[in-house]
């Protein structure tokens, strides 16, 4: 069983190691210039946000993050990663289906290529709200 700790300056590096996986698992032709701003950004987004990330912690080992932060009228689901020997778990749902538990509205991106991760959201009631190139927007709503 997984549980969750807060996020602290030891973890910073680990935390964009994940974010910067997330985004260059799931993007397709990025360009030189794409991919350096992605970097800036996680490097810049990763420490301001440090207080909200918790660290997906497994039999003492640290198995990925989650960030749920305000949005609008609800939550943002900002990131969830695990380590890949930990993903098909049931971890993800579990994070998910908790979290719209407390929640009446939460919100999500989710890159278009993850078709497992949205066959989930979809099962879950969450409803395309947006559509980018690549990603799309998602709502639930309790």
């Amino acid at each position: 069983m997984y549980e969750l700790r807060k996020a602290n300056e030891s973890d910073i590096q680990l935390l964009k190691k994940y974010k910067l996986s997330t985004i260059f698992q799931l993007t397709d032709d990025i360009s030189s210039t794409e991919e350096q701003e992605i970097k800036e950004y996680v490097n810049d987004s990763v420490p301001k946000l440090l207080n909200e990330y918790k660290i997906i912690v497994e039999n003492e080992h640290d198995i990925g993050c989650f960030l749920l932060t305000n949005y609008e009228d609800g939550k943002l689901i900002d990131e969830i990663y695990l380590e890949n020997e930990y993903r098909g778990k049931g971890i993800g749902t579990d994070l998910i289906s908790n979290t719209i538990s407390k929640y009446n509205v939460v919100y999500l991106w989710v890159y278009k290529q993850n078709k497992e991760a949205i066959k989930l959201y979809k099962r879950l009631n969450f409803k395309i709200e947006l559509e980018t190139e690549t990603r799309y927007f998602m709502k639930y709503e309790n």
